[in-house]
């Protein structure tokens, strides 16, 4: 196993989870969004704003698909829908990968994204009323492709820690 990818929707803690997974297991980690944004030199909401949801993904697929084939360790916390577009879901089952989708319900992942919305550009114009909804949508939309990865884990009530700690027993 050269790469621990973590999968998932909006909020579910793919990032968090990275860092205390690599610190665990001593590995570097490496958030995807973080590095499209220095690559780009723009941030992932400008990104959007200046060349649309297609070039993004476009980036998006090149830079994942150069971490899933270099030699390098690497756990990689990826955005919400890297695995839904360019066949990114064929890179999460690699000989040596192993994916997880952090799995939330909608109620968990709208509390936390209510909070954020401003940081997220596919929900910063919904309204409290409409976000249930347009999360529920997405998640059916996506569900094909979260369900490619190796493990499914809830994260729902549990710490970082415990998701953590769940996680490296189904590694070993």
């Amino acid at each position: 196993m050269q790469k621990v990818i973590l999968i998932g929707y909006m909020g579910v803690g793919k990032t968090t989870i990275a860092r205390f997974l690599a610190q665990k297991m001593n590995w570097k980690w490496v958030d995807l969004d973080k590095i499209i944004e220095e690559k780009m030199n723009l941030s992932i909401k400008e990104l959007f704003q200046q060349k649309g949801e297609i070039y993004f993904r476009k980036i998006e697929y090149e830079v994942f698909k150069e971490l899933v084939e270099n030699n390098e360790k690497l756990i990689i916390s990826t955005g919400g829908g890297t695995p839904c577009y360019a066949n990114n879901h064929l890179l999460l089952n690699d000989d040596e990968v192993v994916s997880i989708y952090l799995q939330a319900s909608i109620a968990v992942i709208f509390d936390r994204l209510k909070e954020a919305k401003s940081e997220r550009p596919l929900v910063v114009n919904q309204n409290d009323e409409n976000l249930k909804e347009f999360i529920a949508k997405n998640l059916f939309d996506r569900s094909f492709f979260y369900n490619q990865a190796t493990f499914k884990i809830c994260v729902d009530a549990k710490t970082p820690e415990e998701i953590t700690a769940e996680i490296c027993q189904l590694l070993n």
